[in-house]
């Protein structure tokens, strides 16, 4: 676990971190504001007092069962129940574990078994996969005991959430210390088994502050929340920025822009945060629908590789909306805050952003490494902290980069990414970003695989636009023409449908370059 008594010591001082939590936040609003609006679910619209109560009676029910610090698991969509699960557990002194409704029995049961988990939370059904089913062949698997709970329905053998949400036991109130850790959250574990990231309410206070300083928040604005609530961007949107900033969150089970659009006008929504795909798509859909988007002030894309004339083509069609690329990681939330300070500042676009209150360097092999307030406190295992930090304790992300004149961060790839032809190192993500400029391409991943001759060569894996064939004559002559060295050209083209990706939205290069290794 990391302590670092110099970083508490400034963070003190700046107010990034405090001696209140989220907990003492709840309370506080709900004596002073109870009537506002939080959270939006579809036609439920939840208030302060309400949230208040009804995490409170939760917190009850965790306490009757369960020791302080113990971990209570959600694997729940967009739901508003999800914020009472994690402020619940807040409450009762508990870690909440929020896990990827996406992720099935494999990665769930390493999840369970890990963390430990006392009680998960799931859906007896959602998008037509039983969850119920599935936890039945977990749950009897798991050395430990894990209690279940369904949410919208009821099964036979697990508790409801109606029921054990409502109990009428007293709660006990527990003195939170602001250091504890309150959330564990796991990667996506693409190079090997998950890591839990441990974040305490300071680390998390420190993110939410760093938002309200640099993307234009006032009382009263509306994030639109489509983005995984179990991811960090999501949950920080849907469960503290209500809280800590005065902000509603209106959330959305399922990524629908041709449904978003209209909810963004009805609702007069003002932020939205979301990997490429949740902007290309909002885009789209405004076109079509005719309209701007006039409440729109901030759009933050990143999570994902994000083209430079992406971010250029929205920053010209929204009414106002400033919309920015950012980087940032589970370990390091929002590492930079992006290019706000102007309608469509050229560094938008063209790099991820300047950090906010996070020190970023770069290491050996131009690693993007990281230190800050928001930082993670470490690991649920500490021999994974061994190669995660350096020497002076900054997280080293795994990610290759530069940094402007102007003190912005560019990405340019992750390390493992990187393609090495006859002694050349090929950075896959300044191609891909050369690449979309092509009419005929949809999406590119540029990955490399093994050549007895060179050692790798790049493959350009695609999809093509309607009725496009790109093939690597087009690709070596688009690139010639901003004078590419000849030895960056994809050697091999390779047209699909689609690119496998997380719900971040990331294309995962793992799962290619494995396909592509024998082709």
């Amino acid at each position: 676990m990391r302590d670092d008594r110099s970083l508490s010591g400034k963070a003190r001082a700046a107010g990034h971190w405090v001696d209140s939590t989220i907990a003492d936040a709840l309370e506080e609003l709900a004596q002073a504001d109870g009537n506002r609006t939080l959270l939006v679910d579809g036609a439920v619209r939840l208030n302060a007092s309400e949230l208040w109560a009804r995490s409170q009676r939760l917190a009850a029910y965790l306490q009757s069962k369960y020791d302080r610090g113990s971990v209570v698991s959600f694997m729940l969509p967009n739901w508003h129940e999800a914020a009472i699960v994690y402020l619940g557990a807040t409450l009762a002194g508990m870690v909440a574990n929020p896990i990827l409704p996406s992720l099935r029995d494999h990665d769930l049961r390493f999840i369970l078994a890990d963390a430990e988990t006392s009680i998960v939370f799931i859906p007896v059904e959602f998008r037509g996969f039983s969850y119920a089913d599935m936890l039945r062949r977990v749950a009897g698997e798991l050395k430990g005991p894990t209690d279940v709970v369904t949410v919208r329905g009821s099964v036979d053998g697990f508790d409801n959430f109606e029921t054990v949400s409502t109990t009428k036991a007293a709660r006990d109130r527990v003195d939170l210390d602001a250091d504890d850790v309150r959330m564990i959250m796991y990667t996506s574990g693409t190079t090997g088994r998950p890591k839990g990231v441990l974040h305490t309410h300071n680390t998390i206070h420190a993110l939410i502050r760093q938002i309200g300083e640099h993307w234009l928040v006032d009382r009263g604005d509306k994030f639109l929340v489509p983005s995984p609530v179990s991811h960090i961007g999501g949950s920080i949107y849907a469960f503290e920025s209500p809280l800590l900033l005065g902000t509603t969150a209106v959330l959305m089970d399922q990524w629908d822009a041709n449904a978003a659009v209209p909810l963004m006008l009805s609702e007069k929504i003002t932020h939205m945060a979301g990997a490429t795909p949740f902007l290309q798509h909002l885009l789209a859909a405004a076109r079509d629908q005719k309209t701007r988007l006039p409440d729109l002030k901030v759009f933050i894309c990143g999570g994902a590789s994000v083209p430079p004339s992406l971010i250029r083509e929205a920053n010209d069609y929204f009414d106002k909306a400033r919309v920015s690329r950012v980087y940032g990681s589970t370990e390091v939330p929002v590492t930079t805050v992006g290019a706000l300070d102007a309608p469509a500042m050229p560094e938008a676009a063209e790099t991820d952003g300047k950090p906010g209150i996070a020190e970023v360097r770069l290491g050996e092999a131009s690693e993007i490494c990281a230190y800050g307030p928001q930082m993670l406190l470490g690991y649920a295992h500490p021999e994974d902290e061994q190669v995660a930090f350096d020497e002076q304790g900054f997280y080293r992300t795994g990610d290759q980069g530069r940094m402007t004149d102007s003190g912005a961060v560019v990405v340019t790839g992750r390390i493992k990414d990187l393609i090495i032809r006859n002694g050349e190192n090929i950075a896959p993500k300044e191609i891909e970003d050369l690449l979309l400029g092509l009419e005929e391409i949809e999406e590119v991943a540029i990955v490399g695989i093994p050549d007895e001759r060179t050692g790798e060569r790049a493959c350009a894996v695609i999809v093509p636009a309607a009725g496009a064939q790109p093939d690597v004559t087009l690709l070596g002559e688009f690139l010639a023409g901003f004078g590419v060295a000849k030895f960056k050209y994809p050697e091999r083209v390779d047209l699909r449908a689609n690119l496998p990706k997380n719900e971040a939205g990331k294309v995962l290069k793992h799962v290619l370059r494995n396909e592509l290794a024998g082709g």
